[in-house]
């Protein structure tokens, strides 16, 4: 059960990252549209794990790829726009959240 800290780092890492992975997808993710799903901070809120959603299919594991190339660049940046919230930013792993591509999966399966 996440406490209350928890949920709110979590749901402030998300707003921020999404808005800086929109701004800096043209230059440095292939112009990928990524958005960020979820995340999920430990409890003593130093790592953060951060589930994307890549729509591009062909692009989704480069895009992966330069997500953990740049992950000191994306802290950075997070750091200039929570650094005032936050005393330590968390570091940062992405994950593909593929819940999307399993429900639609399921609902193609059970239209058979």
């Amino acid at each position: 059960m996440e406490s209350i800290r928890q949920q709110k780092v979590n749901k402030l890492i998300a707003l921020e990252l999404a808005e800086l992975l929109r701004q800096e997808s043209k230059g440095y993710f292939l112009g990928a549209f990524i958005s960020v799903t979820g995340v999920r901070i430990s409890p003593d809120l130093g790592f953060a794990k951060v589930y994307v959603s890549i729509m591009q299919e062909p692009l989704r594991k480069t895009v992966m790829e330069l997500l953990t190339q740049h992950q000191s660049y994306i802290r950075k940046k997070l750091a200039l726009k929570v650094g005032k919230q936050l005393r330590v930013v968390p570091e940062l792993h992405f994950y593909i959240d593929d819940s999307l591509d399993y429900a639609l999966h399921i609902d193609t399966l059970l239209k058979k």
